[in-house]
Formats: C-alpha cells, sequence, structure tokens
C-alpha cells in the first residue's frame, strides 16, 4: 500500500511539471514563428540597399499603395516596379537598415531609414501573408 501511495504521489507532481514544460515549449514554438513571420523583411531590406526594384518588384502585391514623397498611387505591380526604378535612378541608395518591425499575420510592418541621393527617408513597408505568400501591400518613403 505504502508503495502505490508512493506512486500515486510521484505521477500527481510530476504532471504538473510535464504541463509546464509542455507550455512552455508551446510559448517557443510561437515565439519562434512570429520572428520567422517578421523575416521576411530581411530580402527586402537587402534589395531596399541595392536598389533591386525588379527583385524588390518580386515582393509586391498585384495592387498595392505606393506613397513616394508624398505622391501617392494606387498601382499594378508594374507600375510600382516603374515608379521604384525611377526613384532608386534618381536617388542612389547607399544603406538602409530596420528600425522597428511589428503587427501580426496576416498584416506586418517595418519602419527603416532609407539613405540614397545625400538624404535620408523613412520607410514604411506593410506586409500581407496569405497562403503562405507574402507580398508588400503598401510601400511608403517619406524625407526625415
Amino acid at each position: 500500500m505504502k508503495r502505490i501511495s508512493i506512486i500515486f504521489a510521484f505521477f500527481f507532481t510530476a504532471v504538473p511539471v510535464l504541463n509546464a514544460q509542455s507550455n512552455a515549449s508551446s510559448i517557443m514554438l510561437q515565439a519562434i514563428q512570429s520572428q520567422s513571420d517578421n523575416d521576411v523583411f530581411s530580402p527586402i531590406s537587402k534589395y531596399m540597399e541595392a536598389g533591386d526594384y525588379e527583385k524588390l518588384s518580386a515582393w509586391f502585391a498585384d495592387n498595392l499603395e505606393l506613397d513616394i514623397l508624398g505622391a501617392i498611387n494606387n498601382c499594378t505591380r508594374n507600375q510600382a516596379k516603374i515608379i521604384m526604378k525611377n526613384f532608386f535612378s534618381n536617388n542612389t541608395p547607399k544603406k538602409f537598415e530596420v528600425l522597428h518591425k511589428s503587427g501580426r499575420p496576416p498584416m506586418t510592418y517595418a519602419v527603416g531609414s532609407l539613405s540614397a541621393g545625400g538624404e535620408k527617408y523613412r520607410c514604411i513597408i506593410y506586409v500581407k501573408s496569405e497562403n503562405g505568400k507574402n507580398s508588400i501591400q503598401q510601400l511608403r518613403l517619406e524625407e526625415e
């Protein structure tokens, strides 16, 4: 009987520990998922810094909003590609740095700083995640 009591005591004290470990694993998995969702901005940042409008435009939604220095355009991917090509040819990028990332899927955003053409610009990029695909819904560039 003493042996059975010890087994029950061990079982009932071990279950909360196992549940706590399971909850900690779940929390860590959610944190990793959240971090990987925000990693979408790594390649976008690379293309912004390089002024690579071709690769950047591959991230554009079919229709998106571009706000370049106050000129707001609701445009197609191809129109946005031409607008970004013109911006980068007039303002050669030197450095792009993400300063802040936030939001939750399906919509996340990043605020960055772009040094281009001897000027500094604040860049805000909204990305929508849908069906495993990420696309830029809005890109804003304004003078700092």
